[in-house]
C-alpha cells in the first residue's frame, strides 16, 4: 500500500493558513457603543431557558402578544476584548447608541411621504394635514434575539407600527379642554367647539406622551426601544390655511366676548353681595339699641310695680330739660 507524501512546504503553508484564518482571525473586540451576540452552528447562545416574559419589558404586552412574542434571552457580549470565536461560531454586532430619524422616513420606499419629510394624516373632521417631527430610538440590549433573529428588518417594522398608531390617534383625537364652556350658560357648542387641528396643536405634548406609551411594547416585539417621540409641526393644506385662520379669528373673538361677559357678571354679583352685606349690617345696627332697651324695660318691670313708672318719669323729665318748647294737651 503506497502513501502519498506531501512536500513539507505545502504542509507548513496549510498550517500557516489555518492559523491565520481560524486562530488569529478568531479574536475580536466589541466597541463601547456596541453589543454582540455569538451563534454556534447558527444557534444563538442562550441563558438557560429564560425568555423575554421573565423581564420587565413584557409588562407592556397584552395577553395575546405575550403568547406571540416569546424570545429567548441570549448571552450579550459587553464592550471590551479581545474575545475569541471558533470557526463554527459567528459574532453579530450592533450599535446601541441612540439614533434619530424623521418620522416620515420610509426605509423601503424613500420617495414616499414627500421624500421622507412630511407624514400625511387625516383628522376627525376630514382635514388632511402634514406632520413633521423625529423619533429617537435605540436597540434594546434586553432583547437582542428579537432584533437579530426575530424579524428581517426591525426598524421597518417599528416605523410602520409607529405610523399606524399615530394616524389612528390623529383621526380620533378630541380635546378634553372645556375651560371656555360654562354649564350655566346656554351656548351653541358648535360655535365654541375646537377645530381639530387647533386641538392637535395645543396638545402636542399629550400626543407625544401617548405615542411613547403606546410604542413601549416595541422593545418586546422587535428589540427596539423608543427614547422619545417629538412631533414638532402640524400643518393643514395651503388651500385651507386662510379659511382656518378666519375660523381661529372668529373662535378667539367669541372666546374673548364670553370671557368679558363672565367678568362683568362676576363683578356685578360681587357688588350686589357687598351691598346686601352693608344694608344688613346697617339694619342690625339700628335694631340692636331697640332690643337692648326692650330688655332693660323688661328687667325694670320685673323688679317691682313702681320701678317702671319711676323710670319713665325720669326719662320724661330728662326730655323736658332738653326741649325748647313743650306742648301739652288741654284737658277737656
Amino acid at each position: 500500500m503506497a502513501f502519498i507524501t506531501l512536500p513539507s512546504g505545502v504542509f507548513l503553508g496549510f498550517v500557516a493558513w489555518f492559523v491565520l484564518r481560524y486562530v488569529l482571525a478568531g479574536f475580536f473586540t466589541v466597541d463601547q457603543n456596541e453589543r454582540a451576540v455569538k451563534t454556534r452552528f447558527g444557534r444563538a447562545m442562550r441563558i438557560g431557558k429564560a425568555t423575554t416574559l421573565d423581564t420587565p419589558i413584557a409588562e407592556h404586552l397584552n395577553d395575546k402578544d405575550k403568547a406571540r412574542y416569546i424570545y429567548p434571552q441570549v448571552r450579550v457580549i459587553q464592550p471590551g476584548g479581545p474575545y475569541f470565536r471558533w470557526p463554527w461560531e459567528k459574532v453579530h454586532k450592533v450599535s446601541v447608541a441612540t439614533e434619530t430619524m424623521n418620522m416620515a422616513m420610509d426605509l423601503e420606499t424613500p420617495s414616499a411621504n414627500h421624500n421622507g419629510t412630511i407624514l400625511d394624516a387625516v383628522t376627525k373632521d376630514q382635514l388632511n394635514i402634514g406632520l413633521t417631527g423625529q423619533i429617537r430610538y435605540r436597540v434594546s440590549e434586553r432583547n437582542l434575539y428579537a432584533y437579530f433573529f426575530g424579524v428581517k428588518n426591525p426598524i421597518v417594522h417599528v416605523m410602520g407600527y409607529f405610523v399606524a398608531i399615530l394616524r389612528e390617534r390623529i383621526a380620533s383625537f378630541e380635546s378634553q379642554d372645556s375651560s371656555l364652556l360654562d354649564e350655566d350658560i346656554n351656548i351653541d357648542s358648535e360655535l365654541l367647539g375646537g377645530v381639530s387641528i387647533n386641538d392637535l396643536r395645543k396638545n402636542l405634548n399629550e400626543i407625544n406622551d401617548f405615542m411613547e406609551y403606546e410604542c413601549a411594547s416595541a422593545e418586546a416585539r422587535y428589540g427596539i426601544e423608543f427614547d422619545a417621540s417629538l412631533i414638532t409641526g402640524i400643518d393643514p393644506p395651503a388651500e385651507v390655511e386662510s379659511a382656518l385662520a378666519a375660523i381661529n379669528t372668529a373662535h378667539n373673538e367669541v372666546s374673548s366676548d364670553i370671557s368679558l361677559a363672565k367678568a362683568r357678571a362676576d363683578q356685578t354679583i360681587v357688588q350686589s353681595k357687598r351691598a346686601v352685606e352693608i344694608e344688613t349690617l346697617r339694619a342690625e345696627a339700628e335694631v340692636e339699641p331697640l332690643i337692648m332697651l326692650a330688655e332693660q324695660l323688661r328687667e325694670l318691670k320685673e323688679s317691682g310695680p313702681d320701678v317702671l313708672g319711676a323710670y319713665l318719669r325720669n326719662v320724661r323729665l330728662d326730655l323736658f330739660k332738653k326741649a325748647g318748647h313743650i306742648y301739652l294737651e288741654a284737658p277737656e
